[in-house]
């Protein structure tokens, strides 16, 4: 393993410990409830991503580039999140069983960005050795 991609690797694993001291003060010291400003900007920019990212993934994917790989891993994050969001800022009743079937989409959702984040890199070295093989078969064949 190169030293970057170890050394980068280790700072990761720092953060994550880090972060657990982190959320137990958070724990501790954040309010139960407040009071938002621009509420409706925050959830908007929300499906602006998701849109943003459908498109993004759609477009790369028909055009077999492999960085849709990226675009679908950055839509299934959102789509987690768009979920967490809207179950945990939920009221009960009618807006938590809203909430719910909007999770349920969503979940849908990361799970088919996920398939793709991790099955479309696979479908792609496979057509590009499929490719590879075929040329190397063509210019290896005496010509007659």
């Amino acid at each position: 393993m190169k030293a970057e991609l170890r050394w980068a690797l280790l700072l990761l694993g720092t953060g994550a410990v880090l972060l657990v001291p982190w959320m137990v003060v958070l724990a501790l010291t954040l309010p139960g409830s407040t009071q938002v400003r621009h509420w409706s900007l925050a959830w908007i920019g929300l499906d602006v991503l998701l849109a943003a990212g459908c498109a993004a993934t759609a477009t790369l994917g028909l055009r077999e580039d492999p960085r849709a790989r990226l675009t679908a891993s950055a839509t299934a994050a959102v789509a987690v999140l768009d979920a967490w969001f809207d179950l945990t800022t939920a009221s009960a009743g009618a807006q938590l069983a809203e909430a719910a079937a909007c999770a349920v989409a969503e979940a849908s959702l990361a799970a088919v960005c996920a398939f793709l984040a991790l099955s479309e890199g696979r479908a792609l070295r496979g057509a590009r050795t499929a490719v590879a093989r075929e040329e190397a078969t063509t210019t290896s064949s005496p010509t007659p």
